[in-house]
């Protein structure tokens, strides 16, 4: 991974973006969408994340965060590490998922492809984290989290994309997931 792209300060507020190995297009299920936006709201009540903005999408997913108990890069690592053996299993369960043996022989592939992993590998291993230092930046990465899902033509309102923290700036709608406003 780049130099230009590590955690470096502790305390220090960061937008990071994340996907599932080739761009794979999971989160197309209200469940899977609830199994993210749950180990988020964990990850807030327990380990110290405080969120800012989010945006979760078919293949991937952007934050807008800061860890106040954990280094964040720990703290990504471990939501990482958690949703990907829950999305995994819950993928190899689900009778519904029409896509299941192409995902998973997808994912096996990633993974004999990675010396770090045992098995089968559900998230590309970069963040690519960016420190937030003037509130300019912190509007900057807010609006494109926003406008990510209307760039794409799923949505014409950034508030009508229903996994995303425009809706709790514009409505205090925090039905999704809670975000820390202050």
């Amino acid at each position: 991974m780049s130099r230009k792209y590590k955690f470096r300060e502790k305390e220090g507020a960061y937008f990071i973006s994340f996907a599932t190995v080739n761009w794979i297009d999971v989160f197309t299920r209200d469940a899977y969408f609830g199994y993210i936006t749950e180990s988020l709201n964990y990850c807030r009540k327990n380990k110290g994340m405080e969120i800012y903005g989010f945006c979760i999408m078919p293949s991937h997913v952007h934050l807008l965060f800061r860890s106040t108990l954990i280094s964040p890069s720990e703290l990504i690592k471990d939501f990482k590490g958690f949703t990907s053996k829950r999305m995994l299993k819950e993928i190899e369960e689900n009778p519904q998922e029409s896509r299941k043996d192409w995902m998973l022989w997808m994912f096996e592939r990633a993974g004999q492809k990675n010396s770090n992993v045992k098995h089968r590998q559900f998230w590309q291993q970069n963040n690519q984290p960016i420190e937030i230092w003037t509130l300019k930046v912190f509007e900057q990465k807010l609006n494109y989290i926003h406008n990510n899902p209307i760039e794409t033509g799923f949505v014409t309102d950034a508030v009508d994309w229903k996994y995303s923290s425009a809706r709790n700036y514009a409505n205090h709608d925090h039905t999704v997931l809670e975000i820390d406003l202050n």
